[in-house]
């Protein structure tokens, strides 16, 4: 059953509580009996129902467990065709990247704030043998 192809088109036609698609990383989830359990509300699942919730899924950062249950929900792939909208392009290693990013810039502050403490101490070291010498 998993292996069967849906347009956007076939897609976009389940968007109620009762009948409702969704499309994760072009695969396409029957979500119509988990919808009523979803953790985050009925609205969460009903605002992406019968399009493309690829972005949205990704930006909770949904659990294993949650992946597992997705798992369970799948009906088959998508199969894009000219004119339909285009893949909402999730980039994990792009936030990643980010992430390091940012990581690195606050080694770096860490790393000055050290060097500089260091340096004052040797000055203050340096200043205190001075005046012993007087």
């Amino acid at each position: 059953m998993a292996d069967k192809e849906y347009t956007y088109s076939d897609v976009s036609e389940h968007a109620t509580k009762k009948d409702l698609f969704i499309v994760v990383h072009d695969k396409v989830y029957n979500a119509s009996s988990f919808v009523d359990e979803h953790p985050g509300g009925e609205e969460v699942l009903l605002d992406v129902g019968g399009q493309d919730a690829t972005e949205a899924f990704e930006d909770v950062g949904h659990s294993d467990e949650a992946r597992e249950i997705l798992d369970g929900l799948l009906v088959g792939k998508l199969k894009r065709k000219e004119g339909d909208p285009k893949p909402k392009a999730y980039e994990a290693s792009g936030s990643t990247a980010t992430t390091t990013d940012s990581a690195s810039m606050g080694v770096g502050v860490y790393a000055i704030i050290l060097v500089g403490g260091l340096l004052a101490f040797g000055a203050y070291k340096y200043l205190q043998s001075q005046q012993e010498g007087q």
